[in-house]
């Protein structure tokens, strides 16, 4: 399991209790983005393993370093889930992309949310998935999704992941494009949303300027 998280104090425990439950057998690795809330302290008394160095390195960097990390616990063998760290409860879910994967239905499964809350208006996903058919001649509904599953040979392909908010979309257009099967699922999963708000909208932009920067490198 690998989970990515930047100031999530409140829900942090909630998550990794569900992933703990859900995923008795799998090592879980926190990748701490710089958080200054707690957070890490939090995970790592959840018996959590957590990866950082209090710098903020972004969702991708924070990322790469917890995946390293995972490799190292699990092989080449093992399937990963990866997980953002507001999902409470829902993230037991997320066992329905590790047997998709696991059982060789593909080798990078991805979550659709089935309630879709990100309160914007569209248009970060719609350029994300412009990109994606631009770049992997694809269609997809959810291709920044964070919540993905995918097997250590896509995995170790796809390090080091694109930086901050790319690492997704980055992800999901190498493996379509060096030959690998991508399958969404849709899945009841519930996290807290960015909403129309200042925040929501810095947010917003921030992944724009990413996924452009994914669009620079591999048009």
């Amino acid at each position: 399991m690998i989970v990515t998280a930047r100031n999530e104090a409140p829900g942090i425990a909630a998550t990794l209790a569900a992933l703990a439950e859900a995923f008795p057998a799998a090592p879980i690795v926190l990748g701490d983005d710089g958080s200054r809330d707690g957070t890490a302290t939090l995970a790592r008394g959840c018996g959590v393993e957590v990866v950082g160095d209090g710098r903020r390195r972004g969702k991708g960097g924070a990322a790469t370093l917890a995946a390293r990390r995972a490799l190292e616990l699990g092989g080449e063998s093992a399937t990963y889930v990866f997980a953002d760290a507001d999902l409470g409860t829902s993230a037991a879910l997320l066992v329905a992309l590790r047997d998709a994967v696991a059982g060789g239905a593909a080798d990078l499964a991805i979550a659709v949310f089935a309630r879709p809350s990100g309160g914007g208006f569209g248009i970060a996903l719609g350029f994300a998935r412009a990109v994606l058919r631009r770049c992997a001649a694809a269609e997809l509904a959810a291709p920044i999704s964070g919540q993905r599953a995918l097997n250590g040979a896509t995995l170790l392909a796809a390090l080091p992941f694109a930086p901050r908010f790319g690492m997704e979309l980055a992800m999901t257009i190498d493996t379509l494009r060096y030959g690998g099967t991508v399958l969404e699922i849709s899945l009841d999963l519930a996290h807290r949303s960015t909403g129309r708000t200042p925040a929501g909208f810095a947010h917003r932009a921030r992944q724009l300027i990413d996924f452009g920067a994914v669009y620079a490198v591999r048009r």
